[in-house]
């Protein structure tokens, strides 16, 4: 009898440790995918978008020069990309697509390489509200009239708003995923 309720507990315990591992592999699993997603965030939010927000022609082609398909990212654009910077989500062209599943017809895609394997990182551009951003680099002196003296009136500022899906999954297995939602303001 003492036998049979010690093997009782010895195989709980067992079972306990192999449930364990397995959550810790699922937890690594997902954080992968989840790093992956966020270094999606940081090259679209630091190098794609600021880049094409000036000139649209001339920023996606220094783009595809640099990250394009003979680099290891492989970057793509869409069509529809330029619209949906650049007006509001309301006139966008029909064939613009507004699902918030950032792997259906995504607006940029790349790979991003891994310690074990590559990333694939889709992007889409779900909603956008124009501001009155500057995007021409040059500054403005607010107020300054004929007589050089500042008014200290100044036109208050709105952003540029940008809501973006970003799904980060492994090349090899597409259940590996992580799915993040961005508001990027300019």
């Amino acid at each position: 009898m003492f036998t049979l309720i010690s093997l009782g507990i010895i195989m709980a315990l067992l079972q306990m440790v192999l449930m364990g591992t397995k959550m810790s592999a699922s937890q690594k699993t997902y954080r992968n995918s989840l790093e992956a997603s966020y270094g999606g965030v940081e090259l679209v939010a630091k190098e794609i978008i600021p880049q094409l927000f000036g000139n649209y022609s001339n920023g996606s082609r220094a783009l595809n020069s640099t990250f394009g398909s003979s680099s290891q990212i492989s970057l793509s654009l869409s069509a529809s990309l330029k619209d949906k910077l650049a007006k509001d989500t309301n006139n966008w062209p029909s064939t613009a697509n507004k699902i918030p599943d950032a792997k259906i017809s995504p607006d940029m895609t790349f790979k991003l390489a891994g310690t074990n394997g590559n990333f694939m990182v889709y992007n889409k551009v779900v909603d956008t509200v124009t501001g009155n951003s500057d995007v021409s680099g040059r500054d403005l002196d607010p107020g300054i009239g004929v007589a050089g003296s500042g008014s200290g009136i100044a036109p208050k500022h709105s952003p540029h708003l940008i809501t973006i899906e970003v799904q980060g999954e492994r090349e090899t297995n597409p259940k590996e995923k992580a799915m993040l939602s961005v508001l990027y303001a300019y």
